[in-house]
């Protein structure tokens, strides 16, 4: 078998493997899909987690089949579909642990129904089913907005997390406004419900006021956008968002940043709105389950490539492009 793998900074290989030994508490299963996400590329631009040099395994997305349960498992059996939650398994899989998830044979320590292991409903394909991980990490980032049936939310960002961050507030009944520099992206955005912005050639500003409409607050024009998303990371985004809030306005952020961003924490004073942050999915995963049958197009539609495993060096380049979505990879039988 094989193993793809951080050996160091910007060095990813696919190595020859050999999967430790399964016990009573463990299992194993035959992975059909995994997406590569934005965490993979930025742990091999970091070398490894946590410092570089760490070989690291990589996947955390991933779907397949039951080819192993051990005697103390209970609640499935070998031949059941099932998606994986790697934030409850004991070596987060993929993002640090020994077990990554873009391997033919994935081993899941201390195995759980309804906790590491979710069983993927009749009629999802396995592509469809993977996008449980990075929709459940944009569902929660909705929840943490508070987000209900007729807010006005902008969203900053349409790479898969934004895309499943949009299609879960137009899902909602929100009336949402996304931004991009890459038309590819808004494109996807537009075909999910929302309106779009491309900074590159507009006033975002503006457009965002004249889209949701304004309010006067303190003498100053606000927009009434209820609820604001990062899931772009550019450092002037928190500055836009404080310069459009209005009273009691949200924004939450979930792009990672690596440098410290400047708090203009003067104008917050007279708006009371309120910033926070979202991270991970720690109950989101069985209300996108949940939702897969009904969605399952819109899930799909998210998904730009399709490569087989021989090729998961060459989709990591594809998924560093901003013309990509979600880059699936696909295993020997991979369709459902």
């Amino acid at each position: 078998m094989r193993l793809l793998a951080i050996h160091n900074v910007n060095d990813v290989r696919l190595d020859p493997y050999e999967r430790p030994e399964a016990g009573p508490k463990d299992v194993v299963v035959k992975m059909k899909a995994c997406g590569i996400c934005g965490s993979d590329l930025s742990y091999i631009k970091n070398g490894g987690i946590p410092t570089p040099g760490k070989r690291t395994a990589l996947g955390h997305e991933g779907a397949g089949e039951l080819m192993f349960v051990g005697d103390e498992v209970a609640g499935v059996s070998v031949g059941q579909s099932v998606i994986i939650n790697p934030m409850m398994t004991p070596s987060y899989i993929g993002s640090g642990g020994p077990e990554g998830a873009f391997t033919e044979e994935l081993l899941v320590r201390d195995a759980r129904l309804g906790d590491s292991l979710l069983p993927i409903p009749d009629g999802i394909p396995y592509d469809v089913a993977a996008m449980c991980e990075p929709l459940s990490v944009a569902m929660h980032g909705v929840n943490r907005a508070q987000a209900k049936a007729g807010d006005k939310i902008v969203i900053f960002g349409c790479g898969p997390i934004g895309l499943g961050m949009i299609l879960w507030a137009v899902d909602r009944g929100c009336d949402v406004i996304a931004l991009d520099l890459a038309e590819e992206r808004l494109e996807r955005a537009r075909a999910l419900g929302a309106q779009t912005i491309n900074p590159a050639s507009e006033d975002a500003i503006a457009r965002i006021k004249a889209i949701h409409g304004t309010v006067m607050v303190f003498g100053r024009e606000k927009s009434l956008t209820d609820a604001y998303i990062d899931a772009a990371g550019a450092p002037s985004i928190l500055h836009d968002v404080v310069t459009l809030a209005k009273t009691h306005a949200r924004h939450v952020i979930t792009a990672a940043y690596l440098k410290p961003i400047e708090l203009p924490a003067g104008p917050m004073l007279t708006t009371e709105m309120t910033i926070t942050t979202a991270v991970g999915y720690p109950t989101e995963m069985p209300d996108v389950i949940a939702a897969m049958p009904r969605l399952r197009d819109k899930i799909a539609a998210l998904i730009s490539h399709r490569l087989p495993f021989d090729r998961v060096i060459e989709g990591l380049d594809i998924a560093a492009r901003p013309q990509s979505a979600k880059v699936m990879i696909e295993f020997v039988d991979g369709a459902a």
